[in-house]
């Protein structure tokens, strides 16, 4: 029988909500309406996980990630004739600290479920390496930039080609 994983709290559901989707809400809708007259560039950061999830007992994460793309490609539609470009990354295979202390906890505290998934995370990588944030940055740098000027309601992974193996 499988083991019950939903575990959840309310606490932490609306915290994760609070950080990774309302926080862009508020953001993008106030964003928005100072720059009604002007329009604008949104980048939003979503995740791999809001479209393939992988790592258990991530469900309220991967939920609130994928508001944030629902978020962004709703904007797309209704803003794009108002001179707003609206466009969301999902980075996947950051090495950042956060990941670099998973990695450290996985191994040192012997948590072979954790590490097993991070090696079947690992053979998903087209590219074989995890990337950087500033990785992240530069396809942030390009959506903001005249080079996307044509560019509107884009999904882009930045995930060293995660999602298309």
């Amino acid at each position: 029988m499988a083991k019950e994983r939903l575990t959840v709290d309310e606490e932490s559901l609306e915290k994760v909500f609070n950080v990774n989707m309302n926080a862009a809400f508020w953001m993008c809708q106030n964003f928005i309406r100072l720059r009604k007259e002007r329009g604008g560039i949104i980048v939003n950061v979503s995740s791999i996980e809001a479209v393939l999830p992988f790592k258990k007992d991530m469900v309220h994460y991967g939920m609130s990630k994928a508001g944030v793309i629902a978020l962004t490609r709703s904007l797309a539609r209704d803003y794009g004739k108002s001179g707003f470009r609206v466009n969301v990354v999902l980075p996947g295979a950051i090495r950042t600290s956060g990941t670099r202390s998973l990695v450290k906890d996985a191994i040192l505290n012997v948590k072979l479920d954790l590490v097993k998934t991070g090696f079947d995370f690992q053979q998903r990588l087209a590219i074989g390496r995890w990337g950087e944030p500033d990785e992240v940055a530069k396809v942030v740098l390009f959506l903001s930039s005249d080079l996307a000027s044509y560019v509107q309601g884009a999904i882009v992974p930045v995930d060293g080609g995660f999602l298309s193996s």
